[in-house]
């Protein structure tokens, strides 16, 4: 009985066919695919044909929750210039109330002379948890963050609903605090750029989940450089772009494959609100543990 040798290679024993063209391919050019094994033409075919999501194509009602997350960030940052702030660099009372921070300590003038009160998520300020995620650095560092929010809350929001959309978000941003209190607990940190990352986590899942190209689209692409940029630069908070990151990357991953498994869509938004709690308290333990040996001392 003659043997069956692969199409590519004529000295080759062909293991299998392809599921697609049917031809015999030899181990060499086997790509396990969902059913079966494709060969090097099919998979390069198919490559081509991948969808590609643009922004025109999105459909869908208007962002709205995308666009009030983008004015609060705008009226806080329009907040901190009138209180003392500047457009290029942030600051201002409000900033000074509001950045996230672990534990830290603020010297205030008294007849007596300086006295130290101790302030951060540790001694019970956690609503940095959440503020800091829409206090920014200046104008420059308020308009790269709220870019990247429309272009991709948009298509999330399109996608998920506004609900389940604004649950991610604040899961996202949670996760961002805490990365951020694991890593840095005593540097006053600002900007959603932790939960924007989530969201770019997300709309990598929910996009590779429908068979779209992240690379051929860009979003890949824009992971990529926004990664690179945080190594780059010593002052950007790494901790909240990874953990905002991998935040977005699992907490998609799950509500999408909800979706699947149950017909309503406020199980995801449930479930979301569920890790949400849960990060706020690591979020708490991470400023507390860190803290503790000197509150001790």
């Amino acid at each position: 009985m003659p043997m069956t040798t692969c199409y590519r290679h004529g000295d080759r024993a062909a293991g299998v066919s392809c599921q697609r063209c049917g031809r015999a391919i030899c181990p060499s050019c086997m790509t396990q695919a969902s059913v079966g094994f494709h060969c090097p033409d099919c998979v390069r075919a198919g490559r081509r044909s991948s969808p590609v999501m643009r922004l025109r194509d999105l459909s869908g009602s208007r962002p709205i929750v995308t666009e009030v997350l983008i004015a609060i960030n705008a009226a806080a940052l329009v907040g901190c210039l009138l209180t003392g702030g500047s457009i290029g660099g942030g600051g201002g009372s409000i900033s000074d109330k509001g950045y996230l921070l672990g534990y830290g300590v603020e010297y205030v003038a008294t007849p007596r002379g300086f006295a130290a009160n101790p302030m951060g998520v540790a001694v019970g300020q956690w609503y940095r948890i959440f503020t800091g995620g829409f206090l920014h650095a200046g104008l420059l560092h308020l308009a790269m963050n709220m870019l990247l929010l429309f272009l991709i809350g948009s298509q999330l929001e399109s996608m998920l609903g506004r609900a389940r959309y604004l649950a991610l978000y604040a899961a996202c941003l949670v996760a961002g605090s805490f990365g951020v209190l694991l890593v840095s607990p005593t540097t006053p940190t600002i900007g959603a750029s932790g939960a924007v990352f989530g969201l770019m986590g997300a709309a990598v899942i929910a996009q590779r989940r429908a068979g779209i190209d992240v690379w051929r689209n860009g979003i890949g692409g824009l992971v990529v450089i926004n990664l690179l940029l945080t190594f780059a630069n010593p002052g950007i908070s790494k901790g909240a772009h990874l953990a905002g990151l991998a935040g977005g990357v699992v907490i998609g991953a799950l509500v999408l494959a909800l979706d699947r498994a149950v017909k309503s869509p406020w199980v995801g938004t449930v479930v979301c609100v569920a890790i949400t709690g849960l990060l706020f308290v690591g979020c708490l333990w991470a400023a507390n543990h860190w803290a503790s040996p000197i509150l001790s001392f």
